[in-house]
C-alpha cells in the first residue's frame, strides 16, 4: 500500500534496445537534459558498463567513487551514488567497467530482478524530488536490463531509421512483455523514437513509414534527425542542447521532452 507521508514518485523510464548503434545514450541524455531545461527534475542512471552517458555529462573517471555497480550488488546508499551534473536539474549515477562483471554476479542474487527496483525506491531519494528517472540501458537484453525494466513503469525504444531497424525489435517486445508477465504488471512500452532521421532519405522514410503501419501511436511524432552538432557534443562531454543550442538535434530533443511530458499529462487525466 502507498505511503501517503512520501511525496509523488518519480516516473522511472528504462531507454532500451538491445542492438547498439542505434543513439540509445545519446537519447537518454538530451532527453534528460530536455526535462531538466523544461523544469523538471531528473535522474540518469548509467547502467551500462560503457559508462558513455557518465563521460557524456563530464563525469570524470575519478569522480566515480560510488556507482551503479554499489548501487546494485554492495548495497549502497542512493546518497552516496548520486552526482550532480552541470546540467541544472539533472543528477546521475555513474557506471564504470565494474558493471560488465555484474551480470555474472547478479545470478547468485534470490532478487537478481530486482535489486534496481529496490534501489530506486529507497525513501532516501524522496529528498532530490525528481520528477523522471531515466535509465540508459546496456545494448543488450541481459539481467541489467531486466532489472531496469522490472524497476520501470515504462520503457522508450530509440529505432535507428535503418533497413533492419524492425527486425530486432520483436524480441525487445517478447522481453518486455515476459517482464509484465513474470514481475513488472504495469509495465508498458513508452513510445518509439525514430533516430538518425534523414528526411532526404528514401529508407528513412519508408522506416518510418512502416515503423507507424505497424506500430501505429506509440511511435513519437517527434523524430530525431541525422545532425553532426549531436554527434560532436559527447566529445565536448555536453548534451547537444548545451553545445549548440539551437542546433536541429536541440530542438528535436525539446521537442521529444515535451510530447513525453504532454503524454504522460494526458495518461493522468484518463486515469
Amino acid at each position: 500500500m502507498p505511503d501517503p507521508t512520501r511525496p509523488p514518485a518519480p516516473r522511472i523510464i528504462a531507454i532500451a534496445n538491445q542492438k547498439g548503434g542505434v543513439g540509445k545514450t545519446t537519447t537518454a541524455i538530451n532527453l534528460a537534459a530536455a526535462l531538466s531545461e523544461g523544469g523538471h527534475k531528473v535522474l540518469l542512471v548509467d547502467l551500462d558498463p560503457q559508462g558513455n552517458a557518465s563521460t557524456g555529462l563530464g563525469i570524470e573517471p575519478e569522480a566515480r567513487q560510488r556507482t551503479t555497480y554499489d548501487l546494485l550488488l554492495e548495497e549502497a546508499p542512493v546518497s552516496e551514488v548520486v552526482l550532480p551534473t552541470n546540467i541544472p536539474g539533472l543528477w546521475i549515477c555513474p557506471a564504470t567497467t565494474d558493471l560488465s562483471s555484474a551480470d555474472m554476479e547478479l545470478v547468485a542474487s534470490e532478487k537478481r530482478s530486482f535489486l534496481l527496483h529496490d534501489a530506486l525506491h529507497q525513501p532516501a531519494l524522496d529528498a532530490y524530488g525528481f520528477d523522471y528517472i531515466l535509465i540508459d540501458c546496456p545494448p543488450s537484453l541481459s539481467l541489467l536490463t531486466i532489472n531496469a525494466m522490472v524497476a520501470a513503469q515504462s520503457v522508450l525504444v530509440p529505432l535507428q531509421a535503418e533497413f533492419f531497424a524492425l527486425e530486432g525489435l520483436s524480441q525487445l517486445l517478447l522481453t518486455i512483455r515476459e517482464v509484465r508477465q513474470s514481475a513488472n504488471q504495469g509495465l508498458r512500452i513508452e513510445g518509439v523514437v525514430l533516430t538518425m532521421y534523414d528526411v532526404r532519405n528514401n529508407l528513412s522514410q519508408q522506416v518510418e513509414a512502416d515503423a507507424r503501419a505497424t506500430l501505429g501511436e506509440i511511435v513519437f511524432r517527434t523524430m530525431i534527425p541525422r545532425n553532426v552538432r549531436v554527434s560532436e557534443a559527447p566529445s565536448f562531454a555536453l548534451p547537444v542542447l548545451s553545445y549548440d543550442p539551437v542546433s536541429r538535434g536541440a530542438a528535436a530533443y525539446r521537442a521529444l521532452a515535451q510530447e513525453l511530458v504532454a503524454r504522460h499529462e494526458i495518461a493522468q487525466r484518463k486515469g
